[in-house]
Parts: structure tokens; sequence; C-alpha cells
């Protein structure tokens, strides 16, 4: 039986071969790519659609962030968001649906996105909430991104940092362990506010970015962490990459929750960094750009070589190897055999 977590890259590849589309789709359905991008003359429409199907007190915000991140990293501006509701049968009340819709209406107020429409409902055998949610926005056709467009010798930037979701998370849902492993309280509240500062949009970084400069791909790592988000880049765009480890260091407050209960900050869900590649002559101009926005970010490796995706990881003393490829989640190990 299949694990839960997304589908496994082969199995996803060999479903998705013989997908139909039509001439107007300019991006559809593959590999490293998170939305999708439809011709309307001079501008394209972007389509992404997200679930939140994990335990949280915030689904309807977090369905409002990563539905805009997909679309942000084309290029566009996030406008437009549906999203299906799902409620759980004998545990939804009245204040429940206010309080999971007034999340959304907050979210997208936040953003400066409409939100135009989807679908509500009870719904039998549901353990939880769950929220679907589909983000569109528009964008030139001469400004699009995607995940697909790295190039030969593009400097591979990086911001804010990782597993910043997951470090949230971990904070949010295993406060009781952390404080009894001896924990410090204030390091435990500064990672549950990871979610807002510095936050899991990255709205802003992959606009600022687009603005700033020439950039030839854009990618935001979720499930599975930076690993899994660099391959995805590297399978989107068939590049080699090679990626300086002492770049690749995971925020202080997640390299401590991770170590705790044994999960590997890499592989841990990474939604708030975003993956930017740029001509060299460009990439400084963006570094500054997002500088100034009082976003961090800084360079972590390059595009070595076009052909069969590869990333590697280079070691102080020079030598590479493979970085890992995790089959799912280290969050999902996390919460193995817990309800809800």
């Amino acid at each position: 039986m299949l694990p839960v977590g997304k589908l496994n890259y082969r199995l996803l590849e060999q479903l998705l071969c013989d997908a139909p589309t039509d001439e107007r789709t300019v991006v559809g359905p593959r590999i490293g790519e998170d939305a999708a991008a439809i011709d309307f003359g001079d501008r394209l429409l972007i389509v992404a659609t997200d679930p939140i199907t994990f335990a949280t007190d915030l689904i309807g915000w977090y369905a409002v962030q990563v539905n805009a991140n997909d679309v942000a990293c084309m290029g566009a501006e996030p406008k437009w968001f549906l999203a299906d509701i799902l409620l759980p049968e004998n545990q939804t009340d009245e204040d429940l649906a206010r309080i999971l819709f007034g999340q959304i209406k907050d979210a997208c107020q936040q953003l400066g996105i409409s939100w135009i429409g989807g679908h509500s409902e009870v719904t039998a055998e549901l353990s939880r909430p769950l929220v679907v949610g589909t983000m569109l926005g528009e964008v030139p056709k001469d400004r699009l991104v995607t995940s697909a467009g790295a190039q030969l010798g593009d400097c591979l930037l990086l911001t804010k940092g990782f597993p910043i979701e997951g470090t949230a998370l971990i904070a949010r849902e295993k406060e009781k362990e952390l404080r009894s492993q001896g924990l410090d309280t204030k390091k435990i509240e500064r990672a549950k506010e990871f979610l807002f500062r510095p936050g899991i949009s990255t709205v802003k970084d992959a606009l600022t970015a687009s603005r700033a400069g020439k950039v030839n791909a854009l990618h935001d790592p979720t499930e599975g962490g930076i690993a899994n988000g660099l391959w995805e880049l590297a399978m989107a765009s068939s590049a080699q990459i090679l990626v300086d480890e002492e770049a690749l260091t995971p925020v202080p407050e997640g390299e401590i929750l991770c170590k705790t209960f044994g999960l590997d900050p890499r592989g841990t869900i990474a939604s708030g960094a975003l993956l930017i590649c740029a001509p060299e002559s460009d990439a400084a101009t963006i570094l500054q750009a997002l500088h100034r926005e009082g976003i961090a970010a800084w360079q972590i490796g390059k595009v070595i070589g076009k052909g069969d995706p590869k990333v590697l990881l280079k070691a102080e003393n020079g030598q590479t190897r493979l970085l890992p490829l995790f089959e799912r989640d280290e969050v999902a190990r996390l919460f193995e055999g817990t309800s809800g």
C-alpha cells in the first residue's frame, strides 16, 4: 500500500504522461510544477490547487497561503481564491464554521486577494476539517517563470531558510513533549510564531525577485523539505545542481526541534523558503532587492549541468555526494499513530 504523503515521483510521472491538454495549455501537469498556465491572449491565467489535510487550528489561513505561494512562483500576482470546505459530522457547530471562514477572509485581505467562491458542507466519516483551495492569478506572457527554466551557470538562491513550516508545526503540535525535554520556553514560543515571522508566505519573495532582475526558475519547497524541493527543481529543469553544504544550514530553532525527535531538517516540510535560479549577472541585484524588503536571502549553489537530474552536496573539503531524496516528509514520521 502507498504511504501517507505525496505520490512518489516515478508513479506520478507515469500517471501524468498522457494527461489530455489543449493548445492553450502553456504549462500543464508535470513533476516539479505546482501551478498551470493557460493562454488568455496577452496574458496568462495561472491556476494552482492544494489541500490542507493535516490537523491545524489555522486550516483556513493555511489554505490561502500555500495556494498563493504556488501562483507567485510562476511570477504571477495571486488575485482570486476558491475554497472547498469539508467539515466533520458530529464535530461541527456554527462557531467552528465562523472561525474557519474568518481565517480565509483574513488571509485573503492580508494578501489583497478576492475570495470568489467554492463549496462547503458537513461530510460524513471525516475525522477533522479539510480545505481544498484553488488560487488564480495572471501574468504577462513575457514574465512567466516556471520550475523548468533553470539554465546552465545559474546561481541558486534561497530565501528565509528551512524548515520554517516544520519548525512551527512541531512547536505547536508537540509543545508538551518539548517542555518535558527541558527546551527553553522562549525558544518554543519563538518557533510557534514561525508561521508568521519569518512566515510561510513566499509571495513577497517571489514577486520581489522576479521584478528585480532576470529569474529563470522559482520553486517553493514544501512536503519533503528543502531536499525534495531541490530535487523537484532539478527534475523540472533537467538540471544538475551543486549545493554548498555549509550554505544549506537549517534555522537554529528548526535544527533543535528536529534533533529532539530524530528528524532530518532537510526532509522536513519547508514552506516559507523559496528557491531562485538567476543568471550570475542578476543574482546580486536580486539579493539586494530582497534584502531591501527585509527578506533574508543568500546563494546556496549553482546549476553546473543539464541532462539527467542530479543534486550534489559539496562538503568543505571539496568532496561531493548526492543529496538524499525523501520518500515522505519527516513530519509524517513524527505524527505516526496520532489521531487527528
